[in-house]
């Protein structure tokens, strides 16, 4: 991996967390959030039917480097926190939506919860399937109920961690190296998934800043 993002970009989960923006902590917080406001209201009142799929779009034309730089850095249980991780969700989806899909496929199977009804794929799911998914939550961001998105983005997360486990479990004698790292993908995955739940319902009450 590059330390540099290009177009297309490619870069692994924990790669967000290592991201440096400028020097003043809190002017990044005040243009995060600053930005994160507006671009919410200016969507939801456009009358351009065409701007939210330019946004669903934005990261495949200019890379996700810019929604880094704005929001990378924000609390996690922030607005603009959950739109750089829906964002991120959707470039990684993108970057790998055979496996994605494929684990996303095995905890369907796996599931005892409503988590793959909420999310929403398609089923079978998968890669065309899994991208629709990572493109519909995107879109619900900017024209639908913003809860809700966030709540299928978390049903996401929390499938697609049980299907890593999951297989993890099933290689984990043959392929220790390769269970331990995609254990590691389900740990994320779940607490990504928390991330998602509290900002829903933050959102539900007006205290999602």
């Amino acid at each position: 991996m590059t330390d540099e993002f290009h177009k297309p970009t490619q870069f692994s989960g924990a790669k967000f967390e290592s991201m440096m923006g400028g020097d003043d902590p809190a002017q990044i917080s005040r243009v995060a959030h600053e930005t994160a406001h507006a671009l919410l209201a200016r969507v939801r009142f456009s009358s351009d039917p065409g701007v939210v799929e330019r946004l669903v779009a934005y990261t495949d034309d200019h890379g996700i480097d810019a929604i880094a730089e704005l929001w990378s850095r924000a609390s996690a249980r922030s607005l603009p926190g959950a739109l750089w991780r829906i964002y991120l969700m959707r470039a990684l989806i993108r970057q790998d939506a055979q496996g994605t899909s494929f684990y996303y496929q095995r905890g369907t199977e796996m599931a005892a919860t409503i988590d793959p009804v909420v999310a929403g794929a398609t089923s079978p799911t998968g890669p065309a399937e899994i991208i629709q998914l990572a493109d519909e939550i995107l879109r619900g961001v900017f024209d639908g109920d913003f809860g809700i998105a966030l709540d299928r983005a978390a049903a996401f997360c929390r499938v697609t961690s049980t299907g890593a486990a999951s297989v993890a479990d099933d290689i984990e004698v043959t392929d220790p190296a390769r269970a331990t790292e995609l254990t590691t993908k389900a740990l994320r995955l779940s607490h990504t998934a928390s991330e998602f739940t509290a900002c829903a319902r933050s959102w539900r009450s007006g205290t999602l800043d």
